[in-house]
């Protein structure tokens, strides 16, 4: 396993995390004894940084990621997040945020607690209410450090330059058919340091050949359309674009941690063995920065 630190924070990570919604059944139907091995089995590998949210399977997650950490807590960098998209932003209710997922993830502390999906909250409601209440939070040391998790990268941007946030977290936008995120967004972060989460390498599955099951049609051709231009890339064994996925995030150094959320300890084996430090050969890594520059693959 490879280490680095999250920006400013202190905080030693492992590149490889593991993400918290397929843990609770929100990617297809898990079963609570091997989520708990699994769990198990990625901090005995060396990864130190889970990633979770009330969001996720309404909170099951983080209850899973409680029970499975009890002993263990001293090892692991806990990331979760406040609120929900679907209820308020507003003080009180992130205050009960995060005392409801401390509660469930039996701890007394967060390391890390990010905004969750900004873009569904007006800015001045996150500025005004929000992270006051995440900085009491902080003071009272329930929280170590404070982050914000949007996929509008313009938006992102504009909360990182508030100078609140300690680390960021987007998804499907440093991807091998999406890598927007490096024009401006890593850069930032790289001159503030602001430490740096990729959520959804694989870009909702499509990379593993697994789609998740709300995407729209023209986006998945649009990505089949991408895909085939990365014939160059893909393996000979089934969902060939995981590795190189896996590694053209692993081998950035502007990114911390590259998030595997999976619920199958095969899959997570499979990603802990592209934790070598290599990331894609320089000429494959040259021929993809020049196919999708600039060209977002989601709204």
């Amino acid at each position: 396993m490879e280490y680095t630190m999250l920006g400013k924070t202190g905080l030693k990570v492992s590149q490889l995390g593991l993400g918290g919604a397929p843990l609770a059944g929100d990617f297809g139907k898990t079963d609570e004894e091997e989520v708990q091995r699994l769990i198990h089995e990625s901090i005995d590998s060396g990864i130190n940084i889970i990633d979770t949210a009330p969001l996720y399977g309404r909170g099951e997650s983080e209850r899973r990621i409680g029970k499975a950490l009890k002993g263990r807590r001293e090892s692991v960098v806990l990331a979760s997040k406040a609120v929900r998209s679907d209820l308020s932003y507003d003080y009180a209710s992130t205050i009960g945020s995060v005392e409801d997922s401390l509660n469930r993830l039996q701890t007394d502390w967060i390391d890390l607690l990010q905004i969750h999906d900004v873009e569904k909250q007006q800015y001045e409601v996150i500025m005004n209410e929000t992270v006051p209440a995440l900085q009491k939070l902080q003071q009272d040391g329930k929280i170590r450090y404070i982050g914000v998790t949007t996929r509008d990268l313009q938006l992102l941007m504009r909360y990182m330059r508030t100078a609140c946030f300690d680390a960021i977290q987007f998804y499907a936008r440093y991807m091998l058919i999406d890598y927007t995120a490096k024009d401006e967004v890593l850069p930032l972060a790289s001159s503030m340091g602001i430490g740096v989460i990729n959520g959804s390498v694989l870009g909702m599955g499509i990379l593993a050949d697994a789609p998740a099951h709300f995407l729209d049609q023209e986006t998945l051709d649009q990505a089949e359309y991408r895909m085939e231009q990365l014939k160059f890339l893909r393996k000979q064994e089934s969902k060939g674009l995981i590795e190189p996925g896996m590694r053209f995030s692993l081998g950035n150094p502007d990114i911390h941690v590259t998030l595997t959320g999976t619920s199958s300890l095969n899959s997570l084996r499979n990603n802990l063995s592209f934790c070598d430090g290599k990331g894609l050969e320089p000429n494959d890594l040259l021929k993809v920065q020049a196919l999708f520059q600039g060209q977002p693959l989601f709204n």
